[in-house]
């Protein structure tokens, strides 16, 4: 016997408390790609999406993580670019000042791979500076 779903108001309050969580973060992430209109739109069009899947998208493993991917999708679609996850990393953390861990709780996923993100977008930063050809060794004198 499979139990009762959840109450409606269980299931609104439960949607609202995510929009107050999420959409400040989803809106200056969208502002730092978008006009500021299209960072509008998009940010209204996607907890539109998510209002009325909500039902489903809480069966998701990780409904932040859905809730994330539909949103940089739509904004990369919008912008005309698609960064990668490590460039969407480093704009979160660099730019728009938030913490590992609430990178990690906007974008559903852990803060490792927060982390190893922030880590790999570094890496892709740094300048390649001239190098110097290693020495040779000492000839031996026969």
């Amino acid at each position: 016997m499979k139990p009762a779903p959840p109450a409606p108001s269980l299931l609104t309050t439960a949607f609202y408390a995510f929009y107050d969580l999420h959409r400040p973060a989803y809106h200056a992430y969208a502002a730092a790609r978008l006009p500021k209109e299209e960072a509008r739109l998009s940010v209204t069009q996607l907890f539109d999406l998510i209002a009325s899947n909500w039902t489903r998208i809480m069966t998701e493993q990780h409904p932040a993580a859905w809730a994330w991917n539909e949103h940089t999708r739509a904004v990369a679609r919008r912008a005309g670019h698609t960064p990668s996850p490590a460039e969407d990393t480093a704009l979160l953390h660099d730019d728009l000042r938030l913490s590992i861990d609430r990178i990690a709780t906007i974008t559903g996923t852990d803060p490792a791979r927060v982390t190893a993100l922030l880590a790999a977008a570094r890496r892709t930063r740094q300048p390649a500076g001239p190098r110097t050809p290693p020495r040779p060794s000492a000839s031996r004198a026969a």
